[in-house]
């Protein structure tokens, strides 16, 4: 056997698996089909490489350079800006209407395929030529390095010096947040998955995990003038979370710095 093993584990399969207790083909598929997780907005490009539909790249991806002034034009016409610095950097200025996926993500090409809109052409916001060669490369991996137009030429700096509108995205410390809790007039969304909310999160925030944030947007019955703080585990899918609830008109943004990390760390209640 090629697996190694003397002994198959059939039977056992036959009397403990649920999915082999049916003998109602609609029951069977019923049972199997409930409770998925959200397809990513990037699977059906996946699907169509894996079926040899679409190409993969195979050798090494390229971008070229796009001035300010013709990434505003692009982004009007429906092109979805990533960017992909750090929490701060994003905070203290970025291109109105992007996305924020840090680059540093270990699940960064992951990330982006959820939150980009499917089959949207992309243009990218890198510090240098070396993380713009890094995002190129693990995009390449799920296919998304195809739909790159482009990145922003000098980056932020340059978009800025071109007299372009900058956004804001305001950091919050914990020790901050708990302050203003409760009664402070701000509501907590934690964007994590339901493990790690269920393993401790704040008192009286709602949850929605950021990869169905699009779809059910109105489910939080949240105001776009509400002040509303967003947290995860550390600070980097709460960032983006935040880029995406921006892009859905919420203006009193904020976002938790280190997450749930540096409450715990901080000694400050959780429920579980």
């Amino acid at each position: 056997m090629t697996s190694g093993k003397v002994a198959t584990t059939i039977g056992y399969e036959r009397r403990y698996n649920p999915a082999l207790h049916f003998d109602d083909r609609e029951a069977f598929v019923h049972f199997m089909t409930s409770d998925q997780p959200v397809r990513p907005a990037n699977i059906a490009n996946i699907v169509a490489i894996n079926q040899g539909r679409r190409p993969l790249t195979m050798g090494v991806p390229t971008a070229p350079a796009v001035e300010a002034s013709r990434v505003a034009e692009l982004q009007r016409a429906g092109h979805v800006v990533i960017d992909t610095r750090s929490n701060a950097e994003f905070g203290a200025a970025h291109v109105p209407g992007s996305l924020h996926v840090h680059l540093s993500s270990p699940e960064f090409e992951q990330r982006v395929g959820w939150v980009a809109p499917a089959d949207a052409r992309v243009l990218l916001v890198v510090d240098d030529e070396d993380r713009l060669a890094q995002a190129l490369r693990a995009l390449a991996f799920v296919g998304l390095d195809a739909r790159v137009a482009g990145c922003l030429a000098g980056g932020i700096k340059a978009w800025q010096e071109a007299g372009q509108p900058t956004g804001h995205m305001p950091q919050i410390t914990v020790q901050e947040l708990h302050a203003r809790l409760p009664g402070g007039g701000l509501a907590v969304l934690d964007v994590r998955e339901r493990s790690e909310w269920f393993g401790g999160h704040i008192e009286g925030a709602r949850h929605l995990s950021y990869k169905q944030l699009t779809a059910r947007l109105a489910e939080l019955q949240l105001t776009p003038e509400a002040p509303l703080a967003v947290v995860c585990h550390s600070g980097a899918r709460s960032s983006m979370a935040a880029s995406l609830l921006a892009r859905h008109g919420f203006r009193a943004l904020m976002n938790v710095t280190g997450g749930m990390v540096a409450w715990r760390e901080a000694g400050l209640p959780m429920v579980r």
